[in-house]
């Protein structure tokens, strides 16, 4: 492998900045490479392999940056080693998309390579369904035609009045040929032109099949919409502050409308792969002549080649996905308008490297593109809210009423720690008798129901029977309890036990491991829900007339949108499971809702805990009432006092906000203040500890104006035989962390992997 040509004039090369598809991160913005004469003209955003180490090991990378003819590099230009050529698949990435990516690295403190290795789809890479045919063309020049026969130029003069280039099959066919011989021969006299063209095959992806009529828009939509449009061709933030069934979705598709009518394209948000069905299908069939993308993980391999492929060659108007959506290759300068609807869930938080928001990070490739973001929700995360309200860095649309024809669910929340007391029997009853009556009067009426209870599973507390043993069933590898599940139905059910950290598995323990009694198990889950519902109500049949919808029996979008299918024809009457019901569903005919127990996500360790229960709670409640009967919902808690759940309740979130925000700010806590995280794992207890204090000592060194807290054990402090702590940096202005992160790359402090992850602007404290 050669290092530099004897044969070219090292003062005469064209240097450009490569970042490599590896964790390197001393030079946070890449390595100096040259480019051989054969490539000088790659453009920033090629697709490259390079030689990387004392090994010179061939490594995939990306030009991030075409350095000018007299910049210094510091770097003896006899020393710099050459581009080995361009990957396989061609991709170039936009301009656009190139700088969102620098971003991102800087801001989330990940190594631009992996974070540009994040952007492009492996099927892309892999170039997964891409086929190349021979087409048939005229050439520019038609050479003699007289010598022809006349079926020869008939086939000329066919090929000449039809779109081309077009499959020599085709084109015989048009043609009255009974072969594709005479074709050829043509090919061979230089009389028609092979073409060779590339594409991506894939399986069939669905759209609506029916034209939808528009509704007539209310005056808060119009108002926002108007507001809105007159911000296409500049960047500006909006949120989309609308309760629960007030036409958000309208307000989108008049929006995506208009922009699509001006010549540009754009991306919608969702913060679920499941709702993309639904929402593909209710723009297509408003947008007809537009053509809409998908993106999302949910996809095939080919499926997400095809779709990323056409959109980077500019032949797809609107593109909805979820979070990964963001990194559409839209070509430059024809991003018109970003939609992030449902902006406050916690599903558009990245768990791995790069750790972004999915929220946050449409606004830099908003502002990059210099086009309008709505955020949207009927609960805004607070971050959100106080922009609008007191920051003024968005414009804020209310929608404060249902769209006509639906109505505002009746909330009812109820004691549930009184309730069970009247029920005389010791047994488990997660279903009370208010709930139980509702559900009976709403199933005679031939309505339908949904029951949320977030958390899935049969039970989440194993321990001895003998209450003088101490004795409870933990997961060996973490610091935190199993969760006992029921196996698939059948005659004989078998009992398990899993751990939702670490996914280790074992059989239920028939006795207790130290005095050697029985074993009990208690607590909630959706599994035990389950088997109470075919007891209250014998006539609902478990897989057919009664759904249960968690991670344990969605493997795949697919299984969740037939769910939703056989929900939405009313073969399903009960549909019961965890948030994935909670958001995004609008079934006219759900008359009840019910949750279980409000207080499942009100106790967590994490400052978020009360607006994560507010907005859970907020939201399941509007699946009701979205059709001409009138919808209930009915609240179990145990704190039925709790601000978050009675005021979820009444529908008052400006309340909520105002109590929560107080609270925030008086204990420093986002959004007044930004935060990042730092999580060391390590199998050693001690080496953790250490390791922990060591760079808690060294930031602090340099961190300014930054707070930084800790080290501290996690609340939950070893998962899959790691132990954990974590390190908090808060302060004022997120550009002061972005410069400790900086700093402490640049020292070689924050080397990603198995042992440590950054975190900013976090989602989850647990």
């Amino acid at each position: 492998m050669t290092l530099f040509s004897p044969n070219i004039d090292c003062v005469d090369l064209t240097l450009v900045v490569v970042a490599v598809e590896r964790a390197v991160d001393r030079s946070p913005d890449g390595l100096t490479y040259a480019l051989p004469p054969k490539l000088s003209e790659l453009p920033e955003g090629a697709r490259v392999e390079v030689p990387l180490g004392r090994g010179q090991t061939p490594t995939a990378g990306w030009i991030v940056r075409r350095l000018a003819a007299n910049e210094d590099t510091g770097i003896d230009r006899e020393k710099i080693k050459f581009v080995l050529g361009q990957d396989p698949s061609g991709v170039v990435l936009p301009g656009e998309l190139v700088q969102f990516a620098r971003w991102m690295s800087g801001y989330y403190a990940c190594p631009i390579g992996m974070t540009l290795a994040s952007i492009l789809p492996a099927a892309v890479r892999k170039a997964i369904g891409r086929t190349e045919r021979t087409l048939i063309d005229l050439p520019a020049e038609l050479p003699d035609v007289s010598k022809l026969t006349s079926r020869q130029r008939k086939a000329l003069g066919v090929l000449a009045t039809i779109p081309r280039p077009i499959e020599i099959g085709d084109l015989a066919k048009a043609a009255d040929y009974s072969s594709t011989e005479p074709l050829k021969r043509l090919i061979v006299s230089g009389h028609l032109l092979a073409v060779k063209k590339t594409a991506v095959e894939a399986g069939f992806i669905a759209r609506a099949g029916n034209i939808a009529k528009a509704p007539v828009a209310t005056a808060e939509q119009l108002a926002a919409i108007t507001a809105i449009s007159l911000d296409f061709g500049r960047f500006a933030q909006h949120l989309l502050f609308g309760v629960t069934g007030s036409g958000k979705t309208e307000v989108y598709i008049r929006l995506l409308e208009d922009c699509v009518k001006r010549g540009k394209r754009a991306i919608l948000l969702v913060p679920e792969i499941a709702l993309t069905p639904q929402t593909v299908g209710r723009i297509s069939a408003r947008l007809i002549d537009a053509k809409v993308a998908v993106l999302h993980s949910g996809l095939t391999e080919a499926q997400r080649n095809q779709q990323w492929t056409m959109l980077a060659e500019g032949g797809a108007d609107v593109v909805v996905g979820a979070r990964s959506a963001i990194f559409a290759p839209i070509p430059d300068d024809s991003l018109g308008l970003v939609i992030v609807d449902e902006e406050h869930e916690p599903g558009y938080k990245q768990d791995s490297a790069p750790r972004y928001h999915g929220r946050d990070a449409s606004i830099r490739r908003a502002q990059l593109a210099k086009c309008p973001i709505v955020l949207g929700s009927a609960t805004p995360s607070l971050e959100s809210y106080l922009n609008a309200t007191e920051r003024k860095i968005s414009a804020l649309h209310r929608l404060s009423t249902r769209a006509p024809g639906l109505n505002t669910p009746k909330v009812t929340v109820v004691d549930f720690a009184a309730e069970r007391k009247e029920i005389r029997d010791r047994g488990v009853h997660l279903i009370g008798p208010t709930l139980r009556a509702s559900m009976a009067k709403t199933l005679d009426d031939g309505g339908q129901v949904l029951l949320l209870l977030n958390r899935r599973g049969y039970a989440n507390y194993i321990a001895c029977t003998d209450p003088r043993c101490e004795w409870m069933l933990t997961c060996s590898e973490c610091d935190a309890g199993m969760v006992c599940h029921l196996d698939s139905a059948g005659a004989q059910r078998r009992s398990y036990v899993r751990c939702h950290h670490c996914l280790a598995e074992q059989l239920l323990p028939k006795a207790c491991p130290d005095c050697g009694k029985g074993v009990t198990v208690f607590g909630l889950g959706t599994q035990r829900v389950e088997e109470e519902l075919t007891r209250l109500f014998p006539s609902l049949i478990e897989g057919e007339t009664m759904l249960r919808i968690d991670g344990d029996t969605m493997q795949t979008s697919a299984h969740f949108h037939s769910a939703l299918e056989r929900f939405g024809s009313g073969q399903v009457r009960v549909l019961m499971g965890t948030q994935m019901i909670a958001k995004g569903l609008d079934f006219p005919n759900v008359q009840l809702v019910g949750v279980i127990s409000a207080d499942t996500s009100l106790t967590m360790p994490d400052f978020r805990a009360s607006e994560r229960t507010f907005q859970l709670v907020s939201q399941v409640s509007g699946r009701a009432g979205r059709g001409e009967k009138a919808g209930r919902a009915i609240i179990q808690s145990f704190e039925p006092d709790a601000p978050a759940i009675r005021l979820a309740a009444s529908h008052d979130f400006e309340r909520f906000a105002a109590l929560e925000l107080a609270d925030r700010k008086n204990f420093g806590l986002p959004p007044y203040r930004r935060l990042a995280r730092l999580i060391l794992r390590h199998t050693s207890e001690t080496e953790c500890a250490d390791r922990s204090s060591a760079l808690c000592e060294e930031i602090r060194s340099f961190s300014g104006v930054v707070e930084v807290r800790g080290p501290s054990v996690c609340p939950i402090a070893r998962i899959a035989g790691k132990y954990r702590r974590h390190i908090e940096l808060l302060a004022d202005r997120a550009a002061d962390i972005s410069r400790v992160l900086a700093e402490a790359r640049t020292r070689g402090l924050l080397k990603l992997g198995e042992e440590l992850a950054v975190d900013v602007d976090p989602m989850s404290m647990v």
